[in-house]
């Protein structure tokens, strides 16, 4: 569990947020291009990053706290380092982009993607810190048993996507037109971009709360197998808790960015097309081979979904019966008299996520191959806004549900309903081992179909133009 914490909530998550963070420059650049910008627009971006590193370093020394401080205090400490590393991103780009661009448009779309990644950050908070009336109600659903503690996380992931995606079609509407969308359309794709930019621009430090939680979890992992006193996992239960909270904010700041990049790669990828094709692409709704993209796309989200899951399943239950293999045959374990053998569990874990990875891998890349080689261009295209809507939505389904789910369990662990070993606690248990896959698993690996899937459009789209039966 201490190793799969680091692999999956440190090393996986870094790499997504990195990927979204280096996508959002690289579509930006494009963009700038396409904008009329030039060199300016092109590298105000990077500026724009080194500016973020920068306040993120600043904003983490304001994250202090006392001792004795509550779950509320704690959260609090957090926020103001990364509202105060947004706050200082926010005035630093305004000399940047007046003196490269001259344009206070494009720097309204970038407070756009700062104002948008905060406000995501906190509704995901409001929606997985036991702090707050959700996750509260979550756990009182355990009272009844497992079934209505699942069916309340359900119920929570799914409400919880209207906030982070009105955030995200706010800010995209704002930043078009505030960049001059009414004026040229390649303009406001530009302030959509750069939006994206702004709000991973602080990375820094939004990437380093999300890390924070795989290590307070491990310090309490630590805690319990060393046989520490019972007050030392009591404080590590408390900011492990508040670790799961800052986990899914991570996660939500991940989709949500990677949303913006995925609409400014799907406009390159048109526009690409576009320069490749004589006549003029009909990218109306209407269009049925616009139609059956757009079922293809939401439909790879689920199937892409029900692999990664499955993975989980897989390997949780050879793990579960190498574990009962080993109390089986080595003697004295429970007792503290024999060390298990910790490698063999490690190793069935790398190696079959890296046997699962191959499926979901492989669907992200052949099927928008594919759907270009029989449906063309304009059903690609289709695919792209199927597969990010869909995306999107799911992801923020899973991380917000499997966050609160593991809240709920460390809520009723802190003396709520019974505590620990009562039957809701019980519940909350099962509530929070079908919410792992969710948060851990199925939910982030989204962000990385939604843009992998532009990547591979862009990078076929002359074999796609060349090449296709229908359209």
């Amino acid at each position: 569990d201490n190793v799969g914490d680091n692999v999956g909530d440190v090393a996986g998550m870094g790499a997504d947020l990195y990927e979204s963070y280096v996508g959002s420059i690289l579509a930006t650049f494009s963009l700038g291009a396409i904008a009329g910008y030039g060199w300016a627009g092109m590298i105000l971006p990077m500026m724009l990053a080194v500016c973020g590193i920068v306040c993120s370093i600043i904003g983490s020394f304001f994250v202090k706290t006392k001792e004795d401080a509550t779950q509320k205090s704690l959260l609090t400490s957090l926020r103001t380092g990364t509202y105060l590393a947004a706050a200082l991103s926010a005035v630093a780009a305004a000399p940047l982009t007046y003196l490269m661009l001259g344009n206070w448009g494009v720097y309204i779309a970038i407070l756009c993607g700062l104002v948008g990644g905060c406000a995501i950050g906190y509704f995901t908070e409001y929606y997985t810190s036991d702090t707050y009336k959700p996750t509260q109600q979550l756990a009182d659903a355990s009272e009844t048993g497992s079934a209505t503690i699942i069916i309340g996380g359900i119920s929570l992931g799914l409400k919880s996507t209207m906030a982070s995606i009105l955030i995200v079609a706010a800010a995209v509407i704002v930043s078009f037109y505030a960049a001059g969308g009414s004026q040229s359309f390649n303009l406001g794709l530009y302030g959509i971009g750069i939006a994206a930019v702004g709000m991973l621009s602080t990375l820094g430090i939004t990437l380093a709360t999300d890390a924070y939680g795989p290590v307070a979890d491990n310090a309490g992992g630590i805690a319990e197998m060393s046989g520490l006193p019972e007050a030392v996992r009591e404080r590590t239960d408390a900011l492990d808790s508040l670790g799961n909270t800052t986990a899914a904010t991570g996660k939500g700041f991940a989709i949500g960015s990677a949303s913006l990049t995925a609409l400014a790669l799907l406009v390159s990828y048109v526009s690409i097309v576009q320069e490749k094709t004589p006549e003029t692409l009909d990218l109306s709704l209407t269009n049925p081979l616009m139609l059956v993209g757009l079922f293809i796309g939401a439909m790879l989200t689920f199937v892409f979904s029900a692999y990664t899951m499955s993975a989980v399943q897989t390997a949780a239950q050879s793990i579960v019966l190498e574990v009962r293999r080993q109390f089986r045959e080595i003697a004295g374990i429970m007792e503290y008299k024999a060390d298990p053998d910790y490698a063999s569990c490690v190793a069935l874990c790398t190696k079959g996520a890296l046997r699962e990875m191959v499926k979901p891998a492989l669907l992200a890349i052949i099927v928008p191959i594919l759907t270009g080689l029989i449906l063309g261009p304009v059903g690609v295209a289709g695919l792209l806004g199927g597969v990010s809507v869909t995306g999107f939505a799911m992801a923020v389904f899973m991380s917000n549900a499997g966050g609160a789910w593991d809240n709920a369990k460390k809520y009723i662990e802190s003396g709520h309903h019974g505590g620990k070993g009562s039957e809701c606690h019980k519940a909350a248990v099962v509530g929070d081992t079908v919410g792992d896959p969710f948060k851990d698993t199925s939910g982030p690996s989204l962000n990385i179909l939604i843009k992998l899937c532009s990547t591979v459009s862009i990078v076929f789209s002359g074999l796609i133009v060349a090449f296709h039966l229908l359209g």
